[in-house]
This record gives C-alpha cells, structure tokens and sequence, in this order.
C-alpha cells in the first residue's frame, strides 16, 4: 500500500514538472497571459502578462495516476479516485471557460457569479447522487474529535453536501492570490488524505491515490509557480483543486473535517465576506486593508508591516500543516 501511495506522488511530481517543461513556453507563445486587477496591491501590476491556466500541469499528472497506479484498484472494483478525478475535472472546466472568457476579454472578467454558481451547483448535486449510489456517502454526518456521527437525512444531507462544495471550490479560488498560495497551502491537506489512507489500512486505497499524485503534481507545479511565478494556475487550476479537496472529503464520507483542514481557506473566505458586509452596512468603511485576507497582510494589515509573498506562503503552509496535524488526530480513532 505504502509504495504505491509513494509511487502516486513520485508519477505525479515528475509529471508535472515535464509537462511545465513544454506548457510554459507553450502559453507564452500563444500570449495566454493573466490580467490583474487594477483595484489591488500595484507591484501585482508586474505580473500582468504571466501565462495562465497553468493548473492543466498537475490536472495532467493526477489524471495520469489515476491511469496508472490507480488501476490496479479499479482491477479491485475500486473507483473512488476516477470518481475524485471526473469530479473536480467538471469544476476544472468550470474554471477553463472561466479563464477563456478572461482571455478572449483580455479583462480580469470571466463568468458572471450566477453562472460559475448555478454550474457548480449542479455539478455538486450530481456527484452526490454518484457517490451515495456507490456507497461511499450515507446520510449519516461524521463529527470529528468526537468520534460520533449523526444522521441527516436525505433533503438535509443534499443540502449541507452542495454548500460544503461550492463553499471549499470558491474558498480555494480566493486563495489563489499570489505566487504559490493555494497550491502550498494544498499540499499539506494532500498529504492528511494519504496519511488517513494509511491509518485506517482498509482495502479501498484509490482516494489516497488520487490524494498522493495531486501533492506530487502540485509541488511540480509550484516550481513553476513559486515567487517569482512563470506562470499561474488560474481558474482552470484553483476550480479543479477545489472540486478535488472536497470530493477527498466526501470520498473518505467526513466532509466536517474540512473545517479544521482547510482553515486558512475558511480565513481567506470569512474575510471577503466581512469586507464586502461591512463596506455596504457602512457605506464605504473596511474591516480590512484589501480582501481576501493575504492582500491584507501584503498592504500593510493591522500592525503596518507589509508582508512579502514568500513569507505570507510560509505563513499559509505552515497554519495548514499545524491544522493537518489537528486534524489526523481528530480522526484517529474512527476506524
């Protein structure tokens, strides 16, 4: 089990940085280049021309895992990592449409809000329906820490599964800000798949397989996209990255652990929503410097130091590796 949940993150490294190898000159050639926003932290101006769409690096290598470490479980009637994959490919999607339209508008304007909503919606309601009809998901809710869980329901279930997913989709795409963030800060959540995979010994090893190859195909992926980045992964990269996140958690049936797990994606998330409810109540007053909240530290945050992007991404890997932890053992005593 160990080796080919090692042998996952080593496909799915070496993957990823050979595909970077050809895509990121690729992108430049065809002048695929991200816009920034001109409401942000002005040195972002810089970056105005960096290929995008680079997340096509580790959606490549984790699907070329899945093909090929994962499919002696599917030999084993094991489909939990094809059902992960087609999943947050239905969200990469999303977000390809999203960066096209970005694209073709030369704008930082893609889809309109109601569209990517009603699209991930739909996609979340879908694979529910899947996942319950091939077992893995009950309407019964997991407590971490507690070691409990308590049954829902089949309406309320539904209802708290679309919103958990829409939910950690669009928390991932806010923390992808600046030069490797969501994909370090993703990395550790990866890993606390693998590690649950090898805890708990069962048979069904296929979702710590696709959890492995994407930590591998995002580290590839960040030796491209590390300060200073040479390309980004865009909507295409943070949509799939988020579908996938939730998808792990729905696949191992505990989606409530994603409250500790993904921690900094819930900060990220919370303070755009408190800026943009605090502006309105107050007609034009801030909470914070700049929303989300990693541009807040960038400009200057509370205490005045403005912070480098390498030390907010040290500072992101770090919370999510200590939360990783938090969680392993919230759920060691599950099985």
């Amino acid at each position: 089990m160990t080796l080919r949940l090692i042998l996952a993150f080593v496909i799915g490294f070496l993957a990823s940085s050979l595909i970077g190898v050809f895509l990121v000159p690729y992108l430049r050639r065809i002048k695929a280049g991200q816009s920034i926003r001109e409401d942000g932290p002005k040195w972002h101006m810089s970056k105005s021309g960096t290929p995008t769409m680079g997340g096509v690096m580790f959606i490549a290598a984790v699907a070329i895992v899945c093909l090929t470490v994962g499919f002696h479980s599917m030999l084993e009637g094991y489909y939990g990592h094809i059902f992960c994959l087609v999943f947050a490919l239905v969200f990469g999607a999303i977000g390809f449409l999203d960066d096209y339209e970005k694209l073709k508008k030369k704008q930082n304007l893609g889809l309109r809000a109601w569209q990517k909503f009603l699209l991930q919606l739909i996609a979340a309601m879908v694979f529910i329906y899947l996942m319950r009809s091939f077992g893995y998901v009950t309407s019964d809710v997991y407590v971490p820490f507690f070691n409990v869980s308590f049954h829902l329901g089949d309406v309320l279930y539904t209802i708290l599964a679309a919103f958990v997913i829409t939910g950690t989709v669009n928390a991932v795409n806010l923390t992808d800000g600046i030069d490797g963030l969501a994909a370090g800060t993703s990395i550790p959540v990866c890993i606390f798949f693998v590690a649950v995979t090898i805890l708990w010994q069962r048979g069904d090893i296929s979702v710590g397989v696709f959890a492995s190859g994407l930590a591998g195909g995002l580290l590839g992926f960040l030796l491209y996209n590390f300060n200073p980045a040479k390309i980004f992964m865009g909507d295409t990269g943070s949509l799939f990255l988020g579908g996938a996140i939730a998808a792990m958690a729905f696949a191992y049936d505990m989606p409530l652990i994603l409250v500790t797990l993904g921690i900094m994606y819930i900060i990220e998330t919370l303070s755009d929503i408190i800026q943009v409810g605090y502006f309105k109540l107050t007609h034009g007053k801030r909470v914070f410097k700049m929303a989300p909240f990693h541009h807040h530290l960038e400009m200057g945050g509370w205490l005045g130091k403005k912070w480098k992007e390498k030390e907010i991404f040290a500072l992101f890997v770090t919370v999510t590796i200590v939360f990783a932890v938090i969680s392993f053992i919230g759920v060691y005593h599950r099985f």
